[in-house]
């Protein structure tokens, strides 16, 4: 029995260390009143931190906002454009096909807090954007008047790449025997998709929607760098208002449990996804 599992050791061990240790003492200390104030008594304080949190109105609003940045920037935005992007690329000439794939791509390898930048430099009230639309008559203070708005629109810029090489590898699967068979029959291009294409690809869909989800969940340098959360708690979601609370207020229990509560709901979405592709399966 040794002998058969010798040659993974190393690996279990170094999962244990690396992966189990931290969650381990994760759990542990999201049930304590750990603080970061250099003081070596930590009482063990059971649901303390839960409870805390299901009275804490601005644990919920940023709860709120972060299920609000997932869905526009992630289910919605970055998966809904990257299919489009695919589909409008599907049958084009490589040039084209290159150029587009190449400039999207650009904005997925700029890291994250580059990102914020470029995009806090479009639309700071003396940015880019203003000095566009100041021909128009029109300025706006966009990262104080809508900064949901804001991080959303550029977490799609810079996320959509992953949808559209997902879905780019998808189509080139569906047959397009089966797609001119339809066409020939006199169907329309929205029913070749809806009734053809999509379901197809349906697999890949689920998919890509899973991991842009647990990605997008847990968002933090775009945002801190944009807005930081503000003005006031607007655009404070939960990984901001985790950092906050650990670092700034030194409550590294309290923080740590809302790690807790935000690994619970990407495993939550996980599950629901994983559910889906089993019954297209079945």
């Amino acid at each position: 029995m040794l002998r058969r599992f010798a040659p993974v050791l190393p690996a279990l061990l170094l999962l244990l260390v690396f992966f189990a240790g931290p969650m381990l003492w994760s759990v542990y200390t999201a049930f304590t009143d750990m603080a970061l104030t250099g003081s070596a008594s930590v009482s063990f304080i059971g649901a303390g931190n839960f409870t805390r949190m299901a009275r804490d109105p601005h644990f919920l609003h940023s709860l709120l906002l972060t299920l609000v940045f997932v869905v526009g920037s992630a289910v919605v935005g970055q998966n809904t454009l990257g299919l489009l992007i695919a589909l409008l690329l599907r049958g084009r000439g490589r040039v084209a096909r290159a150029a587009v794939t190449g400039i999207v791509i650009a904005a997925w390898t700029v890291p994250e807090t580059v990102a914020g930048f470029c995009w806090y430099a479009f639309l700071y009230r003396t940015g880019t954007l203003n000095s566009l639309l100041g021909h128009l008559g029109v300025q706006q203070n966009w990262l104080y008047t809508t900064p949901m708005l804001a991080v959303i629109l550029a977490n799609v810029w810079r996320g959509t790449a992953f949808s559209m090489l997902v879905y780019s590898a998808a189509l080139a699967d569906v047959p397009p025997d089966l797609v001119e068979a339809a066409q020939v029959d006199g169907a329309s291009a929205w029913q070749r998709l809806r009734h053809i294409t999509l379901p197809l690809i349906r697999r890949s869909i689920v998919s890509n929607l899973m991991l842009i989800t647990l990605q997008t969940l847990a968002s933090f340098g775009l945002i801190y760098v944009m807005t930081g959360g503000g003005p006031g708690n607007a655009s404070q979601t939960t990984p901001l208002y985790m950092y906050q609370q650990s670092f700034k207020f030194y409550q590294l229990g309290y923080g740590t449990a809302m790690a807790l509560v935000l690994l619970l709901i990407g495993a939550l979405f996980s599950a629901v996804y994983l559910r889906l592709i089993r019954l297209e399966e079945a």
